[in-house]
């Protein structure tokens, strides 16, 4: 009951809104109400705000904690083996940032070799580009390989990416929009919840396009994101300060509260695990992301949402994709059953999962985001 993340389940009904106890769902449309929990998704709940979404978690904690509701509790459970799971909500926007020092700079390291690992501006701001909704799906989903241009010796080719990448990532969904810029402090009055991404990544794809634009269609494929939102006050007690900075940010990006997050991802390639990622080491809190994508005037929406970008650690197996893990291919990571990666390749399956401190020396879960690599599609 520290966790209570939210979903949107069927079972063999229409689509609507409910929160994982254990391996169960408890549906809110027959515990509580059929309004907002009735829906698709958990927009309409969402942009209820801040005062809804606390009167909305009291009244699920004692609907558990109180022995005399027990018949309501039990009529409303749905064996998580018998449900079907979907987008939790319907997305906006979508930001995607840049966020972790460690992975800023093994990219500069392995893109710009003998230059120096950080762009002049990255400490200063954090830097981002605006991704595709549209291509959000849920975890489960399979990911066909993606085609396009790729970098050659005698000009580009086109084709099968040939670089295929996964990045281990956190994301953050807007409940509560706004009509120009959201400020530091107000950061917790607008986002609902975190829950995990994987913003898949053709690096091949990337390289070529990327000059100096982008990135585009080496992202823009297929965003993976895991089933349920953790709402932030389940994450109480995993705010911790931010990696030092230097210099101190501007006076726009100051931070006002701890708003840094002391998760701990598992990336697991073919079952076998291969990365644990610390979030706690990421240079720009979610807070500062979503002050610095307001703070030309831009508005936010209900659903709308935006990415940390990979979370890396400053050990090599804490490194968030394969770019960094094999190091741009030079040192291909080895497999349980003797095989080796430099990239993924179909077949090729990636779960990321992650924990994060309770109360009382406990931990909550994420869930698990999942997908699996299959070969491109033929062209008509």
């Amino acid at each position: 009951m520290a966790n209570l993340p939210y979903g949107v389940f069927s079972a063999g009904g229409s689509p609507r809104v409910g929160v994982r106890i254990g391996d169960s769902v408890l549906d809110l449309a027959r515990a509580l109400d059929a309004g907002v929990f009735g829906e698709p998704s958990l927009n309409a709940f969402m942009a209820q705000g801040r005062a809804r979404w606390s009167e909305v978690r009291a009244r699920i904690t004692e609907l558990l904690t109180d022995e005399r509701q027990r018949s309501v509790v039990e009529a409303a459970l749905r064996p998580l083996s018998a449900v079907r799971l979907h987008l939790p909500f319907a997305p906006g926007d979508y930001v995607d940032f840049f966020g972790n020092e460690y992975h800023a700079a093994n990219a500069g390291r392995l893109f710009r070799p003998g230059g120096q690992p950080l762009t002049p501006n990255w400490k200063y701001l954090p830097i981002g580009y605006h991704g595709r909704s549209g291509t959000i799906v849920p975890s489960g989903t399979p990911v066909p390989r993606p085609r396009g241009q790729r970098p050659g010796e005698n000009g580009p080719t086109f084709g099968p990416s040939g670089r295929l990448d996964f990045e281990a990532e956190v994301g953050f969904v807007v409940g509560v929009g706004s009509a120009g810029p959201v400020r530091v402090s107000e950061f917790a009055e607008h986002v609902f919840g975190v829950f995990l991404l994987n913003d898949w990544s053709s690096r091949d794809l990337q390289a070529w396009e990327s000059r100096p634009l982008g990135p585009f269609l080496g992202k823009s494929f297929a965003t993976s994101i895991s089933p349920w939102v953790v709402p932030l006050d389940a994450l109480e007690h995993a705010r911790v300060s931010p990696p030092p900075r230097d210099p101190e940010p501007l006076p726009y990006l100051a931070d006002t509260e701890k708003w840094g997050l002391d998760l701990t991802l598992e990336v697991r390639l073919n079952g076998q695990l291969v990365s644990r990622p610390p979030f706690a080491a990421t240079y720009w809190t979610a807070a500062q992301m979503l002050a610095h994508m307001t703070s030309n005037g831009a508005s936010t929406r209900t659903g709308d949402l935006f990415a940390s970008g990979t979370v890396s650690g400053p050990d090599r197996d804490q490194c968030g994709c394969l770019l960094e893990l094999s190091w741009g291919g030079a040192e291909p990571i080895a497999l349980a059953d003797g095989s080796v990666r430099s990239y993924l390749e179909d077949g090729d399956e990636v779960a990321i999962s992650a924990t994060a401190p309770a109360a009382h020396g406990g931990r909550i879960g994420f869930g698990e985001v999942a997908g699996q690599i299959l070969p491109s599609p033929p062209l008509d």
